[in-house]
């Protein structure tokens, strides 16, 4: 372990994130009002706190072993929700220290869960950062570092290992640099096209953006209250789904099929794309049948909300927590099983979920035939069982994680549903839940304790369990 090499890398990624908080206060400028000292005072506040990490922490570490990797993510994501907190302080939006943290962590884990309203009325820098914090944390800011820091002299792939979220495909390129660079232009040429679809179909140019960093960030926050409810136009609705399923997504299979001209074979070959596509359509005409498609706008209501909670992205057109319970159970199981892997979503997701369920079935059959041989296997590859045994460990530890963090909610006060499904919308990164917290309700009324944990289970589901917790193994400190 190389401590100072820990600090001067997270002291670079500081300095990176306060750079990024000069952008919100040219919006401010542009707009010719809304806090631009403020987010200047903020953004070298920030900036200074990493160069004294940096300057700590002496010239950048010749070699980063795993654990150094793995220190590294846990720890630049608690400092920088910590740090994105303080524009939120410096402007005066949110005066609460637990509130700025809470809506920070937020953000940069593409959760989208908000302690604010009047979001109409807000300065649109503040809109801004608010996006811009979720464009950041959908593919990653240390996946961004990856791609700058060899040119400082720091390798990258022990950064890339721990942070990327899922159990990922093989690498688009021999070289991490190179792969993550091909990740970020991806994903800015996917939220660019995006924007200019929602401008398009009707958004204002500024409404465009920040939706679009959000859609693709599978993020939630809206620049409107009524999150996507503010807009009416049904062509307006459907760019968002398409664009919420594409985001939910792996971006490695995205870049497969760009090389055949997005060819729809290259993602029909997927098995985990073909499981993504059929749960959410089950999950729609299920829902649908439950609630019953009425009407033209009722039935865009119905596919917009299933495919925004499917994706864990949290966007809402209407009010789902008055739907029947049986819907609200299926979308609570929906925010479980997330996007795909190597996707900026949350949840368990698919690939994870499509494994263990063929385990499961593997050992029925062995109890059948109880000499047989029998593989679990994803298209032609056998699946090993260091893997299978890997997946049950991270299954049990999700789970695990998910009942302490509803049980401690409860100990705060908060009645069962709340606590239930806030958990679960915080741990799988969705954002909106059922009770007090719902699609048309904010997380500003829980106790101050309460938000804490959800920020803990936030980052938690954001560093998907494992990352967090090997820390907690004491070899894991020992040289």
């Amino acid at each position: 372990m190389h401590p100072k090499g820990v600090i001067w890398t997270i002291g670079i990624l500081v300095a990176l994130y306060g750079g990024s908080m000069m952008v919100p206060a040219l919006v401010a400028l542009y707009y010719g009002a809304g806090h631009a000292a403020e987010f200047l005072e903020a953004g070298s506040i920030v900036i200074l706190f990493g160069a004294s990490m940096v300057r700590y922490g002496g010239s950048a570490p010749k070699k980063l072993s795993h654990r150094d990797g793995f220190l590294i993510v846990a720890l630049a994501w608690l400092i920088l929700s910590l740090l994105g907190a303080v524009p939120f302080w410096t402007t005066g939006t949110l005066p609460s220290v637990v509130d700025a943290m809470f809506e920070s962590a937020s953000g940069l884990t593409t959760t989208g869960a908000t302690v604010l309203s009047g979001l109409d009325d807000l300065p649109r820098s503040i809109l801004f950062w608010r996006s811009m914090q979720e464009w950041l944390g959908g593919m990653g800011i240390i996946v961004l570092a990856v791609a700058v820091m060899p040119l400082l002299g720091v390798g990258g792939m022990q950064l890339f290992k721990a942070e990327t979220p899922g159990p990922v495909k093989d690498k688009l390129t021999a070289r991490v640099t190179e792969t993550a660079k091909l990740l970020w232009y991806l994903y800015l040429g996917l939220t660019i096209v995006c924007a200019l679809s929602y401008w398009l179909a009707g958004m204002t140019p500024f409404d465009a953006i920040n939706h679009a960093m959000c859609t693709v960030a599978i993020g939630g926050f809206s620049t409107h209250d009524a999150s996507f409810g503010f807009y009416h136009g049904i062509p307006l609705q459907l760019v968002a789904v398409f664009f919420m399923i594409f985001a939910g997504i792996n971006f490695t299979l995205h870049f497969a099929a760009a090389l055949h001209g997005f060819s729809l074979r290259t993602y029909l070959q997927d098995e985990e794309f073909k499981t993504y596509i059929l749960w959410i359509t089950v999950m729609l005409i299920i829902i649908g049948g439950m609630i019953g498609w009425t009407g033209q706008d009722e039935a865009i209501h119905v596919v917009f909300n299933v495919v925004s909670i499917a994706t864990t992205t949290g966007f809402a057109v209407s009010d789902y927590s008055l739907w029947p319970p049986g819907a609200i159970m299926l979308l609570t199981m929906t925010m479980f099983v997330g996007a795909c892997a190597g996707s900026t979503g949350g949840g368990m997701k698919v690939v994870r979920i499509l494994l263990l369920f063929r385990q499961g079935m593997r050992e029925i059959r062995r109890l059948v035939h109880p000499h047989g041989v029998i593989h679990v296997k994803m298209g032609n590859h056998r699946i090993s069982s260091k893997v299978t045994e890997a997946l049950w460990g991270f299954a049990v530890l999700f789970i695990v994680c998910y009942i302490i963090i509803a049980t401690l909610l409860a100990f705060t006060g908060v009645d069962i549903v709340t606590s239930f499904t806030a958990a679960a919308a915080c741990i799988t990164n969705t954002g909106p839940g059922f009770g007090e917290v719902g699609p048309a309700s904010t997380y500003a009324d829980l106790p101050e304790m309460a938000k804490g944990v959800l920020i803990f289970g936030m980052i938690l589901g954001r560093l998907e369990i494992y990352t967090f917790f090997v820390m907690l193994v004491p070899e894991f400190w020992r040289d």
